[in-house]
């Protein structure tokens, strides 16, 4: 059965997913070294998932504020 085009979205999964596919634990285990290649694919240990923080918007100095409070004044009197 097709999904409708209303619950469709444009760029697929953008949050991050907090559960893996066996495939996907499969890959992060043999990074790790925890997965012989002759194992079975059922009764996998945990993998954890990292979550991706967000950046933290770096907090202007004493000199950026002042440089852009001189130049915001400026600006505004050329219009």
């Amino acid at each position: 059965m097709s999904m409708d085009k209303t619950l469709r979205t444009r760029r697929g999964n953008s949050r991050s997913r907090n559960v893996l596919n066996r495939g996907e634990r499969i890959a992060r285990l043999q990074e790790e070294d925890r997965f012989a290649v002759g194992r079975s694919p059922f009764g996998l240990p945990k993998v954890r998932v990292q979550k991706a923080l967000a950046g933290k918007k770096k907090k202007k100095t004493a000199e950026e504020g002042a440089a852009a409070a001189t130049a915001a004044p400026a600006a505004k009197g050329k219009k």
